[in-house]
């Protein structure tokens, strides 16, 4: 989904981040809007686009948001208490907000 704005940097992301998503099982149309999307977001950032929202000029990058979520899920001390709250929330788990990071890990079904 080439897209005159890009540059060829732009580009090169978007055929990755396109390519990878497909490795990981998305389909063709999903892994294209996951990709258009992350590198829209990056021109709204660094002020290239024409419009922007506030999450896309607030919020972390999608890199480092990918970074952060990636390898790093079971470190030393496993996951955080706000990773396994939000693994909680995902899965509709009533209570969370009032556990511990213990009962969260029991009833996410972490360690």
């Amino acid at each position: 989904m080439p897209q005159q704005a890009w540059n060829a940097k732009q580009e090169r992301q978007y055929q990755h981040i396109k390519k990878q998503t497909r490795q990981r099982g998305s389909s063709t149309k999903r892994a294209e809007e996951i990709a258009a999307r992350t590198v829209n977001k990056e021109r709204a950032r660094s002020g290239e686009a024409k419009q922007a929202s506030k999450t896309s000029t607030n919020d972390i990058s999608a890199q480092r948001r990918g970074g952060l979520r990636s390898g790093n899920r079971q470190g030393p001390g496993g996951r955080t208490k706000q990773q396994l709250y939000e693994d909680a929330r995902r899965k509709g788990i009533a209570g969370r907000s009032k556990m511990t990071k213990q009962q969260l890990e029991k009833a996410v079904g972490g360690r």
